[in-house]
């Protein structure tokens, strides 16, 4: 009684009286999607089937995996790597092989809460991250040089990016792989070299999170496409994930910063300037452009993101959202530092000739390509430790920018429109200890007002 259409690698199936046209519309009262791995999965409709492109390709996703929760390669190619931003993809390659060896072998219509929750729970136990952290066990800097060999060199023996060993020579981890890695360039034994951090072989909750993010994400997908009728996700408890306050510098702490700067390049003061002054993001930072900046009326565009991937290398993107393309009211000091900044860059570009990479963007690597914002993210720990500040990050000067602002009378929508926020209800949430701050300032200058008022009279 019903007859089996081939439909690109799909199988539906048709009743008869429910006429099917090859143009991709009918009315259909059943649908089963099948593969020889799977048997059969059968979803029920009673509203007219539209195939869309939606449909194919997750169907052609499922089918590939044999209609299982797993995923792999087949729905990055399909899916992922058209509509998510590479970033993203790269974070959702590093999550799928902990998510697929959990509940891989799990048919998706099968799928349950409790089968997440073991998921989330196996993610939580000691052991599960593969790539560990280890600590140099020797000084690096005086191990290289009593073998008369550069960092250079044994990046290109050990296959290790110079950041790893820049990290390294700095005290901070690097993963177990570049540690291996390493050992077997300089033929010794891991242990004599490196020393495991204990505590590190957990996943945090943060990173658990993610894993739910993800998986969610994909399921609603299916439920949206009809592939399966709800979101097991959507019933599960998550670990609670406690709060960290945004690491921030005080105002002493900024100004001596500042002071420091003076001893520095002209481009490390422009980009601690600019981040410190103007709260914008890393990526953004990297992304400007000189045409984006309106010397004339003082003004700073944000219209790009620049980032980096192994093996993609560094490459231009959208901002993160749409309220973060904007324009920024710069003062003098930040123009005058952009143009000593420039008129260098000019200069370095004359002495290179043909050696000089012609990309537009304000800062740049030695011969002109766009730089990396790890790099910049490694100076700036660099400069912070060698000053005995506390340990920040790039993002810290942006959430030092916030916090100043507010604190010193700034209304929160003007704060929110600085930083690319969409509302204010994000600002307050990561800002709120600077919001307290101002309320306890505001109370005791009202009272002052008040009393001396009083006096007064």
């Amino acid at each position: 009684p019903y007859e089996l259409l081939p439909f690109g690698v799909q199988l539906f199936v048709r009743i008869p009286a429910s006429p099917f046209r090859i143009d991709g519309r009918g009315d259909m009262n059943a649908f089963v999607l099948t593969s020889p791995l799977a048997g059969v999965m059968l979803l029920t409709r009673r509203q007219p089937f539209y195939p869309s492109a939606a449909h194919d390709k997750f169907f052609s996703i499922c089918t590939a995996f044999g209609g299982y929760t797993k995923f792999g390669i087949a729905p990055f190619k399909d899916y992922a790597d058209k509509c998510l931003r590479p970033t993203t993809v790269a974070r959702y390659h590093l999550l799928m092989p902990h998510i697929n060896a959990a509940i891989g072998h799990i048919h998706l219509d099968k799928l349950q809460p409790h089968h997440i929750m073991s998921l989330y729970d196996s993610l939580s136990e000691s052991g599960i991250r593969e790539d560990g952290r280890y600590q140099s066990a020797i000084d690096f800097k005086q191990f290289l040089k009593s073998r008369h060999m550069t960092k250079r060199e044994l990046s290109k023996q050990a296959s290790v990016s110079l950041y790893v060993l820049n990290s390294l020579t700095r005290g901070d981890h690097i993963s177990a792989a570049s540690a291996s890695k390493i050992s077997s360039a300089l033929h010794m034994p891991l242990a004599k070299l490196f020393t495991p951090i204990p505590g590190k072989d957990k996943l945090s909750v943060t990173t658990i999170l993610h894993h739910h993010r993800l998986l969610s994400s994909i399921l609603s997908t299916a439920v949206k496409w009809q592939v399966i009728f709800d979101n097991p996700c959507r019933r599960v408890t998550l670990p609670k994930n406690k709060r960290k306050e945004a690491a921030f510098l005080d105002e002493d702490q900024a100004l001596r910063m500042l002071d420091a700067l003076s001893t520095e390049s002209i481009q490390h003061q422009a980009i601690v300037k600019l981040l410190l002054f103007t709260g914008m993001r890393r990526a953004e930072l990297c992304g400007l452009q000189w045409s984006d900046v309106d010397w004339e009326h003082s003004m700073l565009y944000i219209r790009r993101s620049s980032l980096y991937l192994s093996g993609k290398g560094v490459f231009k993107d959208e901002t993160k959202n749409e309220t973060s393309q904007r324009c920024i009211k710069i003062s003098a000091d930040l123009l005058d530092i952009l143009r000593l900044h420039r008129a260098e860059q000019n200069k370095r570009r004359l002495q290179l000739g043909n050696r000089w990479q012609e990309s537009e963007r304000i800062f740049t690597g030695q011969f002109g390509a766009p730089i990396r914002p790890d790099v910049i993210t490694a100076w700036v720990h660099k400069f912070t430790s060698r000053l005995g500040m506390p340990e920040i990050h790039t993002h810290s000067l942006r959430h030092t920018n916030a916090s100043l602002l507010i604190a010193a009378g700034t209304n929160l929508p003007t704060v929110a429109k600085r930083l690319g926020h969409a509302d204010t209800t994000t600002t307050s949430r990561i800002y709120a200890h600077a919001i307290k701050s101002a309320d306890e300032a505001a109370a005791d200058t009202l009272q002052d007002i008040l009393h001396s008022s009083r006096k007064q009279a």
